[in-house]
């Protein structure tokens, strides 16, 4: 009889106003990787945190290596060898990053004293054998996103669990990153770990799952051995529907200059050195620039300070005439700015309001949306948030009404670019619009983006998927330690020469 590592039988779990998991059957064989793959929304992540003890499901039972196991918090699947890495890091911002790997399970000597040099060595060999390179001292709070995913990697390492759940693991990574992630997956495998990994990317799914199991609304579709379906098939499952992977747009009409970046720099939170030194380019209407690189290399800093969350230690912005260099966030947005952040959760929403009042977050002081003794229009909001609601396809259990906390971090990511979208900027910042999106909704954003574009808007979109740099994009800027080392047109440039370029092997000289 096959011995599986972890059994999730007939589990059934619901919120308000939805079923998040309906009557739902997984089975994870010991030493495989299986791949969990569903829409934003359809309740992948609800699943996950029923099996590492978040939730506790209506109905259903869970077996751990053929034996019935009741969880009811998270260090009871710790006990039963179950770590999980989640789509949106649990880490304390304040700490740094070594005590984050060891909290709760600090080594402590006789006398209870924390013996932290001992667990440093540990973290760093660790982090030495699975090319997982981290700071151990620098604090949470000021590391790049790339480097909290590592942490969260490490931190469920140094646990030495045997079932392991990946939540979106490679969302932030680089390329180079995602290929040194999967190969450790398949050693962690190869030592005998069960590996759960929850992704909407095919290609990924493709070339490290054993098994893909599919949830559509909550509902499970299927299993398949990958050696046996193809991306189309698997996409197909997903949505119900074929979904194009090719990006349609048509010769961009290039038009007059919008944004104009001159001599910018800023500075580093973690180092001497400047995050961005001396940069000028400029996006001009019915174009999408690109700004590619290896994440930590100023790309944050500069979009901070473009878009107001940093000031500039030199240089000038100048947005359709208007020199905006000393702007507040406000103004510049009442200039033409957009911006999809990095970082949802820090940039992007406030958690604990409803999804209507942050779909408002930039505009509730307009007359639509307050009358002129200063209140709300509540009905106003109401009504604007469900008509972006419908036309974004953003899923959450209660409409407007929903709390942002509560939602998917896809549909997160949904709200957030319809709202950006829906201001009609002159000039929209996309930073990872399609971060943690399955591919029917990275379609859509991808065909906004291009209308954006298409109506002579300008688009700054700032990437890590190389895919996504290459088929949006009209001009790539590449970024390497904080300078513009190379301009491209992407119909003219392989992936493997932008890679040089993003690694520092090659450089050119760019003019603004």
């Amino acid at each position: 009889m096959e011995q599986y590592a972890v059994e999730m039988l007939h589990i059934t779990k619901r919120f308000p106003g939805i079923i998040a998991n309906d009557d739902i059957t997984l089975q994870l064989k010991k030493g495989e990787i299986h791949a969990l793959l569903g829409e934003n929304g359809a309740g992948k992540s609800t699943l996950m945190s029923v099996l590492f003890g978040l939730y506790e499901p209506e109905e259903g039972e869970i077996r751990i290596n053929g034996k019935p196991a009741r969880i009811k918090n998270p260090n009871d699947a710790n006990d039963l060898g179950i770590g999980m890495v989640h789509q949106h890091f649990k880490l304390v911002e304040c700490f740094s990053v070594l005590d984050n790997i060891i909290l709760g399970v600090e080594p402590v000597d006789s006398l209870s004293f924390l013996r932290k040099k001992r667990a440093r060595e540990k973290v760093m060999e660790m982090s030495r054998k699975w090319g997982l390179h981290v700071n151990p001292d620098a604090l949470i709070s000021d590391v790049t996103v790339g480097m909290q995913q590592r942490t969260e990697i490490l931190k469920m390492l140094y646990r030495e669990n045997d079932i392991l759940i990946f939540d979106e693991p490679t969302a932030v990574l680089t390329p180079q990153e995602i290929d040194e992630l999967m190969q450790i997956m398949k050693n962690l495998a190869a030592e005998g770990k069960s590996i759960l990994f929850i992704s909407h990317k095919l290609n990924e799914i493709m070339a490290v799952a054993d098994r893909c199991s599919v949830l559509r609304k909550g509902k499970y579709i299927g299993t398949v051995n990958i050696a046996d379906t193809t991306k189309a098939e698997l996409s197909r499952m997903m949505v119900g529907r074929d979904v194009k992977f090719a990006v349609d747009k048509e010769e961009a009409r290039i038009g007059g200059e919008v944004l104009k970046v001159e001599h910018m720099t800023v500075a580093s939170k973690q180092h001497a050195n400047d995050a961005v030194k001396d940069v000028s380019f400029t996006v001009r209407q019915g174009e999408i620039v690109c700004i590619a690189g290896i994440d930590g290399n100023g790309q944050s800093e500069l979009v901070y300070g473009l878009t107001g969350l940093e000031s500039l230690k030199s240089g000038t912005i100048t947005l359709c005439g208007k020199n905006i260099t000393k702007a507040p966030i406000r103004r510049r947005s009442r200039f033409g700015m957009s911006h999809i952040p990095e970082d949802r959760h820090k940039h992007g929403l406030v958690l604990d309001y409803s999804l209507e009042d942050n779909m408002v977050l930039q505009r509730y002081f307009e007359p639509e949306f307050t009358n002129s003794a200063g209140f709300l229009k509540r009905k106003a909001i109401r009504s604007y948030a469900e008509r972006l609601i419908e036309q974004y396809d953003v899923r959450s259990g209660q409409g407007p009404i929903t709390m942002a906390r509560s939602m998917s971090g896809g549909n997160q990511q949904k709200a957030i670019v319809a709202r950006e979208i829906d201001k009609g900027p002159e000039l929209l910042v996309a930073v990872q619009p399609t971060r943690g999106l399955d591919v029917g909704a990275i379609e859509y954003i991808h065909q906004q983006i291009v209308a954006q574009r298409d109506a002579g808007k300008a688009v700054l979109l700032v990437s890590l998927e190389l895919d996504e740099v290459m088929n949006v994009s009209d001009r790539i800027l590449v970024m390497y330690e904080g300078e513009i080392v190379g301009e491209f047109d992407p119909k003219q440039v392989t992936v493997e020469e932008l890679g040089l370029y993003m690694a520092g092997a090659k450089r050119m000289e760019v003019e603004a």
